[in-house]
């Protein structure tokens, strides 16, 4: 399949966005190469804009460049899993309860949650499941825990799509979701973030047992 390139400015995120969507929705597996001239020829672009969106999917943690190997799709493997969710364990339920403290809007965070439920496929929940976090995280009041956060988002979106690949396991985390979501809207922070943690921890344990 052969796609139209936008305007010259934004043939890098097309590509960009492009790639990412593929690898975070499971049709670019880990350890698949990246070749420029497939994705150019594929994109409708020159290497240039494919090349320098693989360097910013490189920095976002979503492929590999190896002078030997080329690039490919990064490989999950339980010691990358803990390294992300150990840091989102740390950060993401203070980040939830300043954002119920404050009080902030949760209407984006339950949006997301009902596109997740209603998702046609498995792409489209896993998408709506990463909107439905960050909106819990973004109205924290501190921009740079968001910021934090956002950085891993991407690396933590791609733990769950290889998760979910070997061990469907939606149903449960959506109960899980609704109750977060139910107790941050009553305002109890606490709670939310406590909830919030046991979701990220037993999802980890269930994808990659110790």
């Amino acid at each position: 399949m052969t796609f139209a390139p936008g305007p010259i400015p934004s043939r890098t995120q097309y590509v960009q966005d492009a790639i990412k969507h593929a690898i975070l929705t499971g049709k670019l597996t880990p350890g698949q190469p990246l070749v420029e001239t497939d994705l150019a020829a594929q994109f409708g672009v020159s290497k240039t804009p494919v090349r320098e969106a693989l360097k910013t999917l490189a920095g976002s943690g979503l492929v590999v460049m190896s002078q030997y190997k080329g690039v490919t799709v990064r490989t999950v493997d339980a010691a990358m899993a803990r390294e992300v969710y150990d840091v989102r364990l740390l950060l993401e339920p203070e980040a939830l309860r300043r954002t119920v403290a404050l009080e902030a809007s949760l209407l984006a965070a339950e949006e997301a949650l009902v596109r997740a439920e209603s998702a046609p496929d498995a792409a489209d929940r896993s998408l709506a499941n990463r909107d439905f976090h960050r909106a819990l995280y973004l109205p924290c009041g501190n921009p740079l825990l968001s910021r934090m956060l956002d950085d891993l988002r991407d690396q933590a979106a791609l733990v769950s799509t290889v998760a979910w690949s070997a061990n469907p396991s939606w149903e449960r985390e959506a109960g899980e979701h609704r109750e977060i979501l139910r107790l941050a809207a009553a305002g109890d922070a606490q709670a939310a973030g406590a909830a919030l943690h046991d979701h990220i921890a037993s999802f980890l344990a269930r994808a990659f047992p110790a």
